[in-house]
């Protein structure tokens, strides 16, 4: 896990328009959360939960980016499914998720395989502020919200 006070890397990927998003064009702080695959009930929950926080996250002129290692046709149907009005990016190789140690072998119902796992940073300015690891998705994006006052 990478740790507050360390610099963010940088990364540019497709979101569920096709449309590259660079972290680097954010001016003010941002979420970026990592989630294991659209439209599974975790990543669902978690997904609805900055939804209907947005307005909050708006006021507080934070952006929230999710990212998986979905192909964007798949968070394309994720995004307008649920409505979800922030950017999902597509990472379809995992490298982006790796350079944020949220990405590697995971063990589900006896199979072994690589994927994201659920960590989320705030990042601003280009370095790490806040960090978390294995997060449980119900009540995520509150948390995130209480933390940054």
């Amino acid at each position: 896990m990478l740790e507050p006070g360390s610099d963010a890397p940088t990364f540019s990927l497709e979101n569920q328009h096709g449309e590259t998003v660079s972290l680097a064009e954010f001016d003010g702080p941002v979420v970026v959360y990592f989630y294991p695959r659209a439209d599974t009930p975790g990543c669902t929950t978690e997904a609805c939960g900055f939804r209907d926080s947005w307005d909050a996250f708006e006021e507080r002129e934070v952006a929230v980016l999710g990212i998986s290692d979905d192909p964007v046709s798949d968070l394309d149907e994720f995004a307008e499914k649920y409505d979800l009005p922030f950017d999902l990016l597509s990472d379809p190789d995992g490298e982006v998720a790796d350079t944020y140690d949220s990405y590697g072998e995971k063990d589900m119902f006896g199979n072994t395989f690589d994927g994201v796992f659920r960590n989320t940073y705030v990042i601003e300015d280009g370095r790490i502020v806040a960090a978390y690891e294995g997060v449980s998705p119900e009540g995520h994006a509150e948390g995130i919200l209480a933390d940054l006052e």
